[in-house]
């Protein structure tokens, strides 16, 4: 079947998709009460015709307030809130509503990135660690909403990123330069399928840097636990115990970081004199411990991703942005 040139109704959608008009109207509203292959028939129809609904037409027309919308997975994870923090202060003097979409699963993702442009009534999205593909940026694209991604870039897409790698590199080279040849490396183990991984990058990075000082990352030194104290501090207690610990640790979170601390001075071990402690992120409490650390701007990543948003939004013919923050060694008292 051909798609209609003009005008596409939903109950053209519904003959295009094979389903019915009610069938239509759940996958727009409520998609998570659709199972996923209907949902996607339904998409796929709805992005062969370029429908559009009529309700969402009138409201985006109507309303005065615009909306962004933030979709994000581990909203409570201490990155997540202070990159949010940014993006909450770009929109302060702004007349947006900002709206929260937290993902749990691969399907929620699908979910939003299907219905979202049609009802979500959006002027702007902002994706935080997420991974999107092709046909959703296609979707984003043709019913025009400007987008920002954060740590995850793609060549049609606003972006925001970091260099995972070379901040792995970073910390190991800083490290070597400190003396250090027993280096160990502690990183999380539970990032979920839906979301992207920076932690093996800083540890691809982390392991090429030490090899390039002749220093071999063995298996016994590389750690990874799910991102709790608890679970990090029964690693950090394995390692620390050892009949040859190391005598420098990169943590790839500060969370992870601050857990490892808290062990060696549990156990009696003196920072930094028997052991350095290095993390990833300079999060708020990272200062407060005087934690040496790889800093990525948290903060800065959500103003700037409000700020590219907000331009495009009032100028949607702007070329994509791709914005590569810089990261750099702070250093403190534990390493």
């Amino acid at each position: 079947m051909c798609p209609l040139k003009k005008n596409p109704t939903i109950y053209d959608v519904a003959k295009y998709s094979g389903t019915s008009i009610s069938t239509i109207s759940r996958v727009l509203n409520s998609p998570d009460k659709v199972n996923v292959e209907t949902r996607r028939k339904v998409s796929a129809a709805i992005d062969a015709l370029g429908f559009v609904p009529k309700a969402e037409a009138r409201a985006r027309a109507l309303r005065l307030n615009g909306r962004i919308g933030v979709m994000t997975p581990f909203f409570t994870a201490p990155s997540f809130v202070q990159r949010l923090r940014g993006i909450a202060g770009g929109l302060s003097k702004k007349n947006y509503d900002l709206v929260i979409y937290t993902v749990d699963s691969v399907d929620q993702l699908q979910s939003y990135l299907s219905s979202l442009p049609l009802t979500g009534n959006l002027d702007g999205l902002i994706l935080m660690s997420l991974p999107i593909e092709d046909v959703a940026v296609n979707r984003l694209l043709k019913h025009h909403i400007p987008t920002v991604l954060i740590e995850f870039p793609h060549k049609k897409l606003n972006s925001v990123e970091i260099d995972d790698i070379g901040g792995g590199r970073m910390a190991a080279e800083y490290l070597v330069a400190k003396g250090h040849r027993r280096i160990a490396f502690l990183g999380d183990t539970d990032l979920p399928e839906y979301s992207i991984h920076p932690v093996s990058l800083r540890l691809v990075g982390f392991r090429q840097a030490l090899q390039e000082a002749g220093i071999t990352l063995t298996d016994e030194f590389v750690r990874l636990a799910p991102y709790t104290m608890e679970q990090t501090r029964q690693v950090a207690i394995e390692l620390l115990s050892a009949s040859n610990p190391p005598t420098a640790v990169f943590a790839a979170t500060d969370f992870q970081a601050l857990g490892m601390l808290k062990v060696a001075r549990h156990l009696g071990i003196k920072v930094p004199e028997q052991l350095a402690v290095i993390g990833f992120d300079d999060l708020d409490m990272a200062e407060y411990a005087d934690l040496t650390t790889v800093r990525q701007h948290l903060d800065e990543s959500g103003r700037l991703a409000i700020e590219i948003l907000l331009s495009h939004i009032a100028d949607n013919s702007r070329p994509v942005q791709h914005i590569n923050l810089p990261l750099n060694i702070v250093e403190r008292i534990t390493a």
